[in-house]
């Protein structure tokens, strides 16, 4: 009876959203044929492309944010209620700005996610690849052996060390894959079987909103996944241009974990991500945050992430600073507690004159 039902109604759930995701995935198909005639150049400087179609299509919106912030800026020092008006003014522009760029990162979905599946095959096909060498892989040939700059050209190759171990890239995106990484932008959860490739399902959103500049976060439920996936697959993102690291690995409030954050996309682990936002929070000075605005996360192994360890909340203890919202309230206190205690004063000096009053008519 139930299965009867279920297909007078089209099926469930799942399979509706599924049938959703199937003209996307024909259309990521379509691209992934296309980019096949490609050199490798060609497909690498697909990340400049997409990047700057992202900026232009935010170039109103950036420019009436500027616009705002020089108007502020202008305003006397004392006007702080004006100034209050048009930044308020800004952050629903910022807020806009956040819709914009959803917008065209669906625009690119296709495109961006066929760029890392002809990526992955090449990799797989071809125990080396040459291109133009750019400043990043000059950066990594000092640190990494998988990539050789020799004279303007860079070397990628197809094996690289990954938790300790030499591993070979062996893996192309199916169909499967790819509704998974739709979903996954989408903002939902998607449930895979062991055997599925999540972890290769996760490059296809994290690069196109890598794309925006600003900053992918991957969430593991331990240490030695967030080293080992990015690990695994940061040469992936790296030959396109992406830069790729790893919280784990550096100390709080240093410098190398600020710079983490400042990559393009972020690996961590669910604590390590929460107690750096509750340390953000303590600051005295902006400066010492590590953290930059939040812009779009994936977390892994959801259900353990959210549900079984969050039975263990992440408690730092310290003072309660003094917000904007609430920087008005601390600057009148003194004046009301002195208003009330002279009324408190006037009244009782108003009943003792009453009592003498009264006790002087009787």
């Amino acid at each position: 009876m139930l299965g009867i039902i279920s297909k007078l109604f089209g099926g469930s759930k799942s399979e509706k959203d599924v049938k959703k995701i199937a003209p996307e995935v024909q259309k990521i198909n379509q691209f992934f044929a296309q980019y096949q005639s490609l050199s490798n150049d060609e497909l690498r400087n697909k990340t400049i492309e997409f990047r700057s179609r992202i900026a232009q299509h935010l170039t109103p919106i950036n420019k009436q944010i500027e616009d705002k912030n020089q108007a502020a800026e202008d305003l006397p020092i004392e006007d702080i209620n004006g100034r209050d008006a048009i930044y308020k003014e800004v952050d629903e522009l910022k807020k806009e700005k956040d819709k914009e760029t959803e917008i065209i990162l669906k625009e690119l979905l296709p495109e961006a996610f066929a760029v890392v599946k002809e990526t992955s095959r090449r990799f797989k096909e071809n125990a080396t690849l040459e291109s133009s060498a750019t400043e990043l892989d000059r950066t990594l040939a000092v640190k990494k052996d998988s990539v050789v700059i020799e004279g303007d050209k860079a070397i990628h190759k197809n094996t690289w060390t990954a938790a300790g171990g030499q591993v070979q890239w062996n893996m192309v995106h199916y169909d499967v894959q790819l509704i998974g990484g739709a979903v996954l932008h989408s903002g939902k959860i998607a449930e895979m079987a062991t055997g599925e490739g999540k972890t290769l399902v996760s490059t296809l959103p994290a690069y196109l909103n890598a794309l925006a500049g600003q900053g992918v976060h991957i969430v593991t439920v331990n240490d030695y996944l967030a080293k080992r996936d990015s690990e695994w697959n940061g040469p992936i993102f790296e030959w396109l241009g992406v830069t790729v690291d790893c919280i784990d690995k550096h100390e709080p409030n240093s410098d190398a974990r600020r710079n983490a954050y400042n990559a393009d996309i972020t690996y961590g682990t669910n604590n390590e991500f929460g107690f750096d936002y509750l340390r953000d929070n303590m600051v005295h000075n902006p400066d010492e945050m590590v953290q930059r605005k939040h812009h779009f996360a994936m977390v892994d192994e959801v259900d353990s992430v959210l549900i079984d360890d969050a039975r263990t909340p992440l408690i730092i203890s310290g003072p309660v600073g003094h917000s904007d919202n609430t920087q008005q309230f601390f600057e009148l206190k003194p004046r009301i507690e002195s208003l009330v205690e002279a009324q408190r004063k006037a009244v009782n000096q108003f009943l003792i004159e009453a009592k003498k009053e009264n006790s002087r008519r009787q």
